[in-house]
């Protein structure tokens, strides 16, 4: 599995935000506004970062030595959430960010204000979803082997990314 890179979930972030402001724009010239966003969003994305954090922790331990048991699949399943926070992150914080973009020239208004402030604050929690993926998926990397047959493998690729995991 190949480590996420930030510049590509700014990609994701950028693009997200830029559907988002259009079709959020659309849906204004419609008449149709969106519900405004949940407060507890940002404490629910809080706390899905601090879940994540958690159980990399405990797999960064135990490639550290001090965490004697580890399930496998665990550790592989603490990879894959990392990942999908980076992406789940990245992708709310486009979404999020759309939503400030358009209620921008009508922040006099008190409903639009508060639906902004919201909004940028969900933003903030989706960025650090996303920061904490890409830190728990530098805790679960492998170390390469230190011995350099070994780092070969079967089809003899030693490329520093295929020891990630």
């Amino acid at each position: 599995m190949q480590r996420t890179h930030a510049r590509t979930l700014l990609l994701v972030a950028a693009v997200t935000a830029a559907l988002g402001w259009l079709v959020l724009r659309l849906l204004a010239s419609r008449g149709v506004e969106p519900p405004p966003v949940p407060w507890p969003m940002v404490a629910v994305l809080l706390l899905i970062a601090a879940v994540v954090l958690g159980m990399g922790w405990s797999v960064r331990q135990y490639l550290r030595g001090r965490h004697p048991t580890l399930d496998p699949v665990r550790a592989a399943r603490t990879a894959v959430l990392a990942k999908a926070s980076c992406y789940t992150g990245a992708l709310l914080s486009g979404w999020y960010a759309a939503q400030v973009l358009v209620v921008l020239g009508d922040l006099d208004i008190d409903a639009q204000r508060d639906r902004a402030t919201s909004a940028g604050l969900a933003v903030l929690g989706a960025v650090v979803l996303a920061v904490t993926g890409l830190v728990v998926e530098w805790f679960c990397r492998i170390p390469p082997p230190s011995d350099p047959e070994d780092a070969a493998g079967p089809r003899g690729d030693a490329s520093p990314d295929a020891a990630h995991g």
